[in-house]
């Protein structure tokens, strides 16, 4: 851990050549209620938008599996009538005027009060295994919509990941760049303390004013960068952050070699399988399209019970009951179905290539993500190198210059030199961490359950067993 020390030379600059480097920013000292990633991660993983509403998707998917399995079950139908009628007819006895005799009318008229009841029951046998089918097609857009949440869990958790370690790394880089301008504060007040005694020229002077102005330029735009980090913080993790402890990579978690980081990802990986799913629903819905070229077969029971007989005034009441047996074939209806079985078929060759193009970027991804991670170890070794020798040269071109071997511009120079170089190491930190987070997602590892989260993981399998086998009812299972 470096400290930062101050000391004052005569002539020199106040702010010694040990000072605060950029991993003891990054790297900080835990406060004594910091946020932890761990914590910014729970947070997230509980209150993101993003991830709510997919969770939504999954229960509102869920319900296509007892939708399906009602092909099974029978269709019940009660029906009553009542009103009034008004009823007039007249009737001819003797209609034939070849005997002679005239034709006799007879007129009846009057009102009453129909009313009756009844119930059919319809019972489908067989209607060509649409129903089976249809019932697998929704199991596997059930698995698909899980996959798919849990790829939405990789892409929060990874934002939450990131957005955190933005922020971290921009607040260490704005207190660097505030730091840097008290030293060309500093800086500048010495100079100008050298001018009056006639040491250096008017130019020395401009060229610290320069760098101050310089330096508080950085200052704002770092600031601007803070502010919006900030704001990414809240709309990922959705709540506000406080003091942010450091950040730990996650290597242990990631497969130790290439090769089987691609194998892994190629088998498990969320995109990898939801495609998988994907194939399975489209294969079924095929089979669900030719089963329209099948007989069907069903069975009608129904009873009825009706008073005062709508359309006459004599039938006081009556009763029918049957139970018929129904066997139909289609033969042609036009050539519709036809064509969506050749449609089906053509979705299902579409979900094969999606499977192999999911496949395909996934591998992608790994290979990019562990030259990535591997970069972002080698770089923070060449930055805290970076960093050392930035300082020893600074405080040599300091040495110098007070004994009037090197100009002030040779000393602002140095100074913004070793400011770089923080900066560059607060990036690499964060690049490494973040980078081996992208790593663990883009294997489909990347969980709570992983990463050991002190959290209540959502399953989506205890809403499906909820409603799967409901045969009634229009309330969830949350009680809305």
């Amino acid at each position: 851990m470096w400290h930062l020390r101050r000391r004052v030379r005569a002539g020199g600059i106040a702010v010694g050549a040990t000072a605060l480097t950029a991993a003891s920013l990054l790297l900080c000292v835990l406060p004594a209620r910091a946020d932890t990633l761990e914590s910014a991660l729970t947070q997230a993983y509980q209150n993101n938008p993003t991830l709510n509403s997919q969770r939504a998707v999954v229960r509102e998917t869920d319900e296509g599996v007892p939708q399906a399995l009602s092909g099974y079950r029978p269709k019940v139908t009660i029906t009553a009538t009542g009103g009034q009628q008004s009823l007039s007819s007249t009737t001819v006895t003797n209609p034939s005027r070849i005997s002679g005799t005239p034709p006799n009318y007879f007129t009846q008229s009057g009102t009453n009060q129909p009313y009756g009841a009844g119930a059919t029951i319809t019972q489908t046998l067989f209607n060509g295994f649409q129903t089976a089918n249809k019932t697998r097609q929704a199991e596997s857009a059930v698995f698909a919509a899980r996959e798919t949440l849990r790829a939405t869990e990789q892409t929060v958790l990874l934002s939450a990941a990131t957005a955190y370690m933005n922020l971290l790394r921009d607040t260490a880089i704005l207190d660097l760049q505030r730091r840097n301008v008290e030293v060309l504060q500093e800086q500048l007040r010495q100079t100008r303390d050298r001018f009056n005694v006639g040491e250096v020229t008017r130019t020395d002077v401009a060229q610290a004013e320069s760098s101050l102005a310089a330096g508080r330029s950085q200052v704002l735009s770092a600031e601007a960068n803070y502010t919006a980090s900030l704001a990414t913080y809240r709309q990922v993790i959705g709540v506000n952050p406080g003091k942010l402890a450091p950040g730990t990579p996650v290597d242990r978690l990631s497969p130790g070699d290439l090769a089987s980081a691609i194998s892994i990802s190629s088998a498990t990986h969320p995109t990898v399988t939801t495609a998988q799913y994907n194939v399975d629903a489209a294969l079924q819905q095929v089979k669900v399209a030719e089963g329209a070229l099948l007989p069907t077969v069903s069975v009608t029971g129904s009873v009825a019970k009706n008073y005062n007989i709508l359309g006459t005034l004599n039938t006081v009441d009556n009763y029918a009951a049957s139970v018929l047996g129904q066997v139909s074939v289609p033969i042609y209806q036009g050539g519709a179905e036809y064509s969506l079985v050749r449609q089906a078929k053509e979705t299902l060759g579409q979900k094969r290539i999606d499977l192999d193009t999911a496949r395909d970027q996934v591998r992608q991804t790994v290979v990019q993500s562990w030259g990535q991670l591997q970069a972002g170890k080698a770089n923070i070794e060449a930055t805290e190198a970076q960093v050392q020798a930035a300082e020893i040269a600074l405080n040599g071109v300091r040495e110098e210059a007070r004994v009037g071997q090197r100009t002030t511009l040779d000393v602002l120079n140095a100074q913004q030199v070793l400011v770089n170089a923080r900066v560059a190491l607060v990036t690499a930190q964060h690049d490494r961490v973040v980078a081996s987070y992208t790593l663990l997602a883009a294997v489909g590892r990347l969980s709570p359950h992983a990463l050991g989260l002190n959290v209540a993981v959502y399953d989506a399998k205890v809403h499906y067993h909820q409603v799967r086998d409901a045969w009634t009812g229009v309330r969830t299972p949350d009680g809305k």
